[in-house]
């Protein structure tokens, strides 16, 4: 299953988890990334754009997920997460007008679905970045991301 499905059926609602915790988390499901809960936790202080209306905390936790994937030792390795990152953004950006929590939340939050249709549109770019950098590598490094 796709994250974006996931996010559409509610993930995390019940939980109560920020727009950050339903990324990572659902990714980890939709993945099969084998994250413990304890890596999870990573992302708790990055909703609510840092808790500052900085940048959204779905694009952080987006972020974290494509490390997760697609860096086997360090960021250095290679020039391929900086390109992941910012084809994220920039899609992002271009859909979406911001990436800032709160141009976002004035825009597109309301009281009845709360930041749905970001969750949705961060979910739908990163499902396409991962579903294509899977099929292209195969053999993504996701199932020893910080299990034990």
């Amino acid at each position: 299953m796709l994250l974006r499905n996931l996010i559409q059926e509610g993930f995390g609602e019940k939980e109560d988890y920020n727009c950050a915790e339903k990324i990572l988390h659902g990714a980890n499901q939709a993945y099969n990334m084998g994250l413990n809960e304890q890596t999870l936790r990573l992302s708790a202080g990055f909703g609510g754009g840092m808790g500052l209306g900085s940048v959204c905390g779905t694009l952080t936790a987006a972020i974290m997920v494509l490390g997760a994937l697609f860096v086997e030792k360090s960021a250095h390795e290679s020039k391929r997460i900086k390109k992941l990152t910012q084809e994220l953004l920039t899609n992002f950006h271009k859909e979406m007008g911001h990436m800032n929590c709160s141009q976002l939340k004035a825009k597109y939050r309301t009281d009845k679905e709360k930041c749905l249709q970001v969750l949705l549109k961060t979910a739908e770019i990163l499902d396409r970045i991962v579903v294509r950098e899977m099929s292209a590598t195969r053999q993504p490094q996701a199932s020893a991301c910080g299990s034990k």
